[in-house]
């Protein structure tokens, strides 16, 4: 068994079954043995998977101009500010340093105040959920549990009356039977985000779903990855595989609302790169010293057009005048 696995089957054997939320945390974020939290390289080639970050120096470039955009908008000049939460191994650093550029992981305090953007790139996915199953009107726990040294899902009581009343806001469509995760964490992210965002926006790219999507889900959005394989079992290997979470869209824009956060638009990843290159045509972007390099970056606006571009989504909201 992982380590990682081993504090949560400890705990199992003292206290009974833990909350998926909790496995969740402890599998990613103990400070020890959780999967972001050991010093590896998780991503690229030789980790296990790939984000939009590693499609440089394309995608650094796309969001640096959209960055220009929004300060020119913004009339802050010198005092526009980027804030990028969960920067990984900081590869947006070099193209948005001029800016006033701030990375912030889970666990840090937010700034107490921003004048600029906040930037998530595959932020919102990693955040410790809780999962619950309907049973008719009710919506009840699945926990975690131990069967023979395996961890198992373990169906418990009704929920709590806080994931109660998220469930019947954002899962009011969920059939019975449906596995949903509650994404709490989520939301008082947003929350942290509005109570330092004096003036600015918010762009979330993430993949996720809308509410009327939720139909789709029947056995919820959890998925693992480890050396660019995708498994539904996230209780295999605690600490050693991502685990993650569709972004429910509709209920962060509902929650943002709340807190003076606007939404702006929701897109495909692919509708705001075109968004992005109608500016200057792609100029900036294509623009290379030698033949070898101009195809490289061809093949990465490919991808962020055609591959990630149709699987992930932008949200933009906007706080202040």
């Amino acid at each position: 068994m992982s380590p990682a696995g081993a504090l949560i089957a400890a705990e199992i054997e003292r206290g009974g079954p833990v909350s998926f939320r909790r496995f969740m945390e402890v599998a990613l974020y103990h400070p020890e043995c959780g999967y972001y939290r050991r010093g590896r390289n998780v991503f690229g080639k030789e980790g296990d998977y790939y984000t939009a970050e590693q499609i440089q120096p394309v995608f650094g470039i796309l969001i640096d101009s959209l960055v220009e955009a929004l300060a020119e908008e913004s009339g802050l000049g010198n005092r526009f500010q980027v804030v990028e939460l969960g920067s990984g191994r900081a590869e947006m650093a070099p193209f948005l340093s001029r800016w006033r550029y701030r990375p912030v992981e889970i666990g840090d305090l937010m700034p107490e105040e921003i004048s600029g953007l906040v930037f998530a790139n595959e932020f919102f996915d990693a955040l410790p959920v809780d999962v619950a199953r309907r049973r008719g009107a009710r919506f009840h726990q699945m926990r975690v549990g131990l069967d023979a040294g395996k961890f198992v899902w373990v169906e418990g009581a009704p929920v709590a009356d806080e994931q109660e009343e998220y469930l019947h806001r954002y899962a009011a469509a969920a059939a019975d039977g449906a596995w949903v995760e509650v994404a709490l964490d989520a939301l008082r992210w947003v929350e942290r985000i509005a109570r330092s965002l004096v003036r600015g926006w918010l762009l979330v790219i993430d993949y996720g779903y809308t509410e009327r999507e939720l139909v789709r889900f029947p056995a919820g959005t959890l998925m693992s990855y480890r050396r660019h394989t995708a498994s539904e079992d996230v209780l295999a290997e605690p600490g050693e595989r991502d685990i993650t979470a569709h972004v429910p869209f509709t209920a962060l824009e509902r929650h943002a609302r709340r807190f003076g956060l606007e939404p702006i638009r929701l897109e495909s990843l692919a509708s705001l790169v075109l968004r992005i290159g109608e500016r200057d045509r792609f100029a900036r972007v294509l623009a290379a010293s030698s033949e070898p390099e101009a195809i490289r970056r061809r093949l990465q606006l490919k991808s962020l057009l055609v591959g990630l571009g149709e699987t992930f989504r932008a949200l933009l909201l906007r706080k202040g005048g």
